[in-house]
């Protein structure tokens, strides 16, 4: 099992920044895949970063080069800095850990965080 607690959402202006910080309840090293998912209304979750445990990273085309995902197996951490925020950024975030053993896949889920991009 690993529980995931998120911080760091809020309200902020359209060309503003934020940071999303999320804590595992187990070594970093353990999880295989760390990642951030959001959820607007209407709309179906979809990936926005994620990152191994060796630091290989992948983002949705929507985010490229505006945010950044960064993890720390030590503090059992992974961070997603988001820079020049859009309104369509507006979502729910959650944190994810996802774990692989014995062929066996396993989804882990934060509560989400709210993120507004509004004037």
């Amino acid at each position: 099992q690993v529980q995931l607690v998120e911080s760091g959402g809020g309200l902020v202006q359209p060309g503003g920044s934020l940071r999303l910080s999320c804590t595992a309840s187990r070594p970093g090293f353990s999880i295989n895949l760390m990642g951030w998912y959001r959820q607007a209304p209407g709309k179906q979750r979809e990936l926005v970063a994620a990152i191994t445990s060796g630091g290989m990273t992948d983002y949705a085309d929507s985010v490229k080069g505006r945010f950044t995902i960064s993890r720390d197996n030590a503090k059992r951490t992974v961070d997603l800095q988001m820079n020049s925020l859009k309104p369509e950024d507006t979502a729910v975030y959650y944190c994810n850990a996802r774990t692989i053993t014995l062929g066996t896949t396993r989804n882990y889920w934060g509560q989400g965080t709210q993120v507004t991009v509004s004037s």
